[in-house]
């Protein structure tokens, strides 16, 4: 199936124009590898029958919460590649969520499939290199919440080869693997378990990201003090106690210990973990926590994760993918070097995995 999108790199001025900021910027974007570390819109195709391959307007909220990516804007976008999203329902037994991740993942695996004249499935920096030589974008795949797979360790061989990128290993909700940052848990923190530690290393052994997105303060650095340091860690999507102080934010010391490893943090778009209104927010608060990344541990260690259709409430200037750029725009104002930027777009994510599984 061929998917109809505008190519903006036919007029950068126009889409600069309609965007309201510089053509430097655009030009910037558009030579650059652009990467979101976590796009979350299959979980509307699983739940309503949100189809990827149509485009959508704002839905029904004005792009709250969900209607923020689909297949024609990621490509018109210019959005090089993602982690798209496979994500846990706590409320199923152990065995169900593991059958409903095999199902899952074979439903993923056939949508991009039909795509394939223009997205491509991808594991490593090699097969990203190939799918973006073709002009495709590189789809990578992740799982949010490792207790889709928690049964035993041996679920964790229901992942077809290494198809899976990256795991969280907390959710929302607390599990058999350890302590969500999120208020549900209680005021008990009990970090990650021996289960969650033994989890851990198994990540390392198949050589998949372990991902500490909404973990909690002790199961970070549980999982820290386990975690095999040859392998990078990652924060797929969060924002920065430095910036703004809330639960779901990781502090300095915490973005240290990802740099360590040659990691990188992804910042997240949901205004209120980035300072501003519920309901709104402006797309420089973006810029800020990205900032205060480069600032405390240096520009490879800072990534994008939108955490779209994951029912967040974007920035209203950055509603959609469709405006990816200008974040370049107010990078560039706040005086990020070009070379910041593109590693920041997506070049450092290349890095990691790169460490992680070669070229």
């Amino acid at each position: 199936m061929h998917i109809e999108h505008v190519d903006h790199k036919k007029d950068p001025a126009a889409w600069a124009r309609a965007l309201g900021i510089s053509r430097e910027a655009v030009e910037l974007y558009l030579a650059s590898e652009v990467i979101d570390l976590h796009v979350d819109s299959f979980i509307w195709t699983r739940i309503f029958g949100y189809d990827l391959f149509k485009r959508h307007g704002h839905g029904l909220f004005g792009a709250r919460f969900y209607s923020q990516v689909d297949f024609p804007r990621a490509l018109e976008a210019a959005l090089s590649g993602a982690i798209w999203v496979i994500t846990t329902n706590p409320a199923r037994s152990a065995a169900g969520r593991a059958r409903a991740f095999v199902r899952n993942q074979a439903r993923l695996r056939a949508v991009f499939a039909e795509a394939a004249e223009q997205f491509a499935l991808v594991r490593n920096l090699g097969e990203y290199r190939a799918a973006r030589a073709a002009g495709k974008h590189a789809a990578f795949v992740g799982i949010q919440g490792g207790n889709a797979l928690d049964r035993d360790l041996a679920a964790l061989d229901l992942i077809e080869g290494d198809l899976v990128i990256r795991i969280t290993l907390v959710h929302l909700s607390s599990s058999r693997i350890g302590s969500t940052s999120s208020p549900m848990r209680g005021p008990d923190d009990d970090g990650l378990s021996s289960f969650g530690r033994d989890y851990v290393r198994r990540l390392n052994d198949k050589k998949i990201l372990v991902d500490l997105a909404h973990i909690s303060k002790r199961g970070f650095w549980d999982a820290v003090a386990v975690h095999d340091r040859s392998q990078p860690l990652i924060d797929t999507h969060t924002g920065v106690s430095g910036a703004f102080e809330h639960w779901r934010n990781l502090d300095d010391a915490q973005l240290r210990a990802i740099a360590d490893t040659g990691g990188t943090i992804g910042v997240m778009y949901q205004s209120s973990f980035l300072g501003d209104g519920l309901l709104g927010g402006k797309a420089e608060s973006i810029v800020r926590h990205l900032e205060h990344i480069v600032r405390t541990v240096g520009d490879e260690h800072a990534s994008l994760g939108s955490d779209f259709d994951g029912a967040i409430t974007p920035p209203r200037d950055l509603p959609t993918c469709l405006e990816l750029p200008r974040l370049v725009e107010l990078m560039l104002r706040r005086g990020f070097a070009p070379d910041t930027v593109r590693k920041i777009l997506g070049a450092n994510f290349l890095r990691v995995v790169g460490h992680l599984r070669g070229a």
